[in-house]
């Protein structure tokens, strides 16, 4: 797995999970339940992983998207 991309921003992993699984590529998000050890104050981010032969398929859709991502 591969790291797509990292955010505070809680709309931004739903959105690009819906866009992912539009194309057909699997993304499976990490550090969800982080926020009970950080108090629900969204400080750390949570991550979004795609397989790496999907990786270069999954960046040009979050850029044609606009979402920033890891490169």
């Amino acid at each position: 797995m591969k790291e797509l991309l990292r955010t505070t921003n809680p709309t931004i992993i739903p959105y690009a999970k819906a866009l992912l699984e539009g194309e057909d590529i699997e993304a499976f998000e990490l550090d969800v339940h982080m926020s009970a050890l950080e108090g629900s104050i969204g400080i750390l981010p949570r991550r979004l992983m795609v397989r790496e032969k999907d990786h270069f398929r999954a960046s040009a859709l979050m850029r044609d998207f606009g979402i920033p991502f890891e490169s």
